[in-house]
């Protein structure tokens, strides 16, 4: 199924994937995304060919390649949506999961009883092929599939553990390991708060000095891409 639906989009050009439903506008930082369907398989499209050239030229093909480097690490792990096609290394089209995400949810009793379980057990098959997704806490980011499974989406902002082998880099490939976790606890605490264990609210409360100073330099470069954009 998945080699049929690979096909269907072989062949699809920026100009065609353009025409599709649009989800969001793009921005001065983000690309535009849309829904489209082609031979019958509903794909979603990350596209940075509208930014302001140097943007799209720099950024956004960077990070293409970089998310484009992550789904290849993950492969056909369930869970993690396909990659179909790159489109003129400015657009990524990606399989399109029916479901809702977290940040349309707001009562417990609408997610499965096991599904934070389930969202920290696909996390750690993640961390085992050497990817972070460093940004789970955002519910947009988290979807309840129509077959009641967790997936995770937008995988812009990973880090593989090859970019980070040799200490001191290896430990803060670690925070980030442990920063993924940490969202996961962030979620439940909205969601369901009541499964949260006093052990693991303590946990989550813990600041490390490094951790935050991660956190300062992520800020510190968005700032920079909205100056450059």
């Amino acid at each position: 199924m998945f080699s049929f639906m690979f096909k269907a989009f072989n062949l699809i050009n920026l100009k065609a994937v353009q025409e599709g439903k649009v989800l969001r506008q793009y921005s001065s930082t983000r690309p535009e995304i849309y829904l489209v369907k082609h031979c019958g398989v509903r794909a979603i499209v990350k596209d940075f060919s509208k930014n302001r050239f140097l943007f799209r030229n720099i950024i956004g093909r960077f990070l293409v390649w970089r998310e484009t480097k992550a789904y290849k690490k993950l492969g056909t792990l369930k869970g993690i949506p396909r990659m179909y096609k790159v489109v003129d290394g400015l657009a990524l089209v990606i399989e399109a999961i029916p479901g809702r995400t977290l940040e349309d949810i707001t009562e417990k009793e609408d997610l499965p009883p096991d599904f934070f379980p389930m969202l920290r057990d696909l996390v750690s098959e993640c961390h085992k092929r050497g990817q972070a997704h460093c940004d789970i806490k955002k519910s947009a980011n988290i979807i309840l599939g129509n077959d009641n499974l967790p997936y995770i989406i937008d995988w812009g902002a990973s880090i593989n553990i090859r970019e980070f082998l040799y200490f001191p880099f290896s430990s803060i490939f670690n925070l980030f390991i442990i920063d993924d976790y940490k969202a996961i606890t962030k979620l439940k605490l909205r969601l369901d708060p009541e499964a949260v264990s006093f052990e693991e609210k303590n946990w989550y409360f813990k600041c490390h000095l490094l951790e935050n100073r991660i956190r300062g330099i992520r800020n510190a470069l968005r700032r920079l891409l909205k100056k450059i954009a």
